[in-house]
């Protein structure tokens, strides 16, 4: 989609479609919604009358202008109550009329930046990716065509010509993060005998030479001669060859890594030996979300250009069972010399996560952010909406969830007392890679802390929040792209 920013009049834009926000409350239209009103002979008004306009967030009401406007049909969209408005809010709400414009097979249409009250950079960026977010679709292994076109076009209109290069530079960073989601969304939904290991390096590669990054993938006999016991062990049972993913991004002129992205990325997870139920194992090609989301940030970042110095890791391989695969009871010795006992090889993305934290503490990385599908604990904790947050520096803990509220990505910090460290006692090695029934994802975030070591950590669960069910505002079904534009802001914020 094209996303173009103008100086003009709404009421005067050739469109298929102009969306002018509606906020809950309002007993009749205003500024240019009444202008399009009186147009189109009150038509709104008797809609809001009727009550069928109420201005609830998301609602989509579509009037055609019957050849009384330039426009083909205006979009009056509910923005909820207008002391409530965020920036979220305007995302979610264009991301729904978008999807809807699409799916009636309109392919352009023109807005306001919508957002009373928001300054008009932020409101641009929040259109530009509710726009692109909404509209988003994955068909690549579709052979028949859609029912419906696609929405081609989306024209911000500003009458005020000194707003202009404001709104310009909000829609521009709009569109870097939501394509660097919608890249995370197209790894994820890819099915994993497309998206293998060696796949992910491909993207990793083409990442590198479109946006000036420095590539490194480690193969087998490399992560041999540095001791990645663990992410060679889990990868014993695939016939497909392992890659670690390096990306580093150079803008301050020091040495330093000031952040260190690392990112799960099992292209397959069967669960091993320890199979998985047959149920929904289909989306276990998922599994490698975390290796997507940590490529598509360094991916935006390169593109904003912030001065710090980012690298993105991202350990791949498959999960199967075979019989060369790893067992329970075997044990096995990370990167930085710890020992660990498998209790249940369907734990692999905390072992080769191992390896990938200790390869980032030896870059010496200032401070580290993981980002994982880690466990279905987390999933049960908070549902489908939020993502869990574990660390071992609260000052970076509240950076990174101050970062996910600016991109309207709910995260919530749990709790890593030290009386679930008990579960991870083994008998026969340093550590087992699972502890017991309850409290399943804070062992797990125990489990990761050994291996993050000093070094300021925060490790994010996004088990329950890398796919959706179904539609909603920017959220679309399948892959979200959870935590891409969360990471970018928290990268921006440490660059200042």
């Amino acid at each position: 989609m094209e996303i173009e920013v103008i100086v003009g009049n709404i009421t005067k834009i050739d469109a298929g479609a102009i969306i002018m926000g509606f906020f809950d409350g309002m007993e009749r239209p205003e500024g240019d919604l009444a202008v399009i009103d009186e147009a189109l002979d009150g038509a709104i008004s008797q809609l809001i009358g009727q009550g069928e306009i109420k201005g609830k967030l998301n609602e989509v009401t579509v009037i055609h202008s019957l050849g009384k406007l330039p426009a083909a049909r205006v979009v009056v969209l509910g923005l909820g109550k207008r002391d409530e408005l965020s920036c979220d809010r305007v995302r979610m709400a264009v991301g729904e009329a978008c999807r809807r414009l699409q799916q009636r097979g309109i392919s352009h249409a023109a807005t306001v930046a919508l957002g009373a009250g928001i300054s008009v950079d932020v409101a641009a960026q929040a259109v530009t990716e509710g726009a692109l977010l909404g509209s988003y679709s994955f068909r690549r292994h579709m052979t028949k065509e859609a029912e419906h076109g696609e929405l081609k076009q989306l024209t911000i209109v500003e009458a005020d010509e000194t707003k202009l290069p404001l709104l310009q530079q909000g829609s521009y960073k709009g569109r870097v993060l939501a394509e660097a989601t919608k890249l995370a969304r197209d790894m994820v939904n890819e099915p994993a005998n497309y998206m293998t290991p060696s796949r992910m390096a491909e993207v990793a590669a083409s990442l590198a030479q479109t946006y000036g990054l420095e590539l490194e993938v480690l193969e087998r006999e490399q992560m041999r001669e540095l001791g990645m016991g663990v992410l060679l062990g889990v990868t014993q049972g695939s016939r497909q060859p392992p890659k670690f993913i390096v990306l580093h991004y150079r803008r301050d002129d020091s040495a330093q890594i000031d952040l260190a992205l690392v990112g799960k990325g099992i292209t397959f997870d069967s669960g091993g030996i320890s199979i998985k139920p047959s149920e929904g194992m289909e989306e276990m090609k998922s599994d490698m979300a975390g290796g997507a989301v940590v490529m598509a940030v360094i991916s935006a970042v390169a593109q904003i250009k912030p001065k710090i110095n980012v690298v993105a890791i991202a350990p791949c391989t498959e999960n199967l069972p075979s019989g060369e695969a790893l067992k329970p009871g075997d044990v096995l010795t990370a990167m930085n010399g710890k020992t660990i006992e498998i209790i249940s090889t369907d734990a692999e993305g905390r072992l080769i996560l191992a390896d990938a934290l200790s390869y980032a503490n030896k870059l010496g990385a200032k401070r580290i952010v993981d980002v994982a599908t880690l466990t279905g604990a987390c999933h049960i904790a908070l549902g489908n909406d939020c993502s869990g947050v574990f660390g071992n520096n609260q000052e970076l803990v509240d950076k990174l969830i101050a970062a996910s509220v600016d991109a309207g990505e709910l995260m919530w910090q749990l709790p890593l007392y030290e009386q679930a460290k008990e579960q991870l006692k083994s008998e026969v090695a340093d550590i087992k890679n699972v502890g017991g029934k309850w409290g399943g994802a804070i062992t797990a975030a125990h489990f990761l802390a050994e291996f993050a070591g000093n070094t300021p950590w925060v490790h994010l669960d996004i088990a329950g929040t890398s796919l959706s069910e179904k539609d909603r505002g920017y959220i679309v079904k399948g892959a979200t792209g959870v935590a891409v534009r969360t990471l970018v802001n928290l990268a921006l914020s440490l660059a200042k």
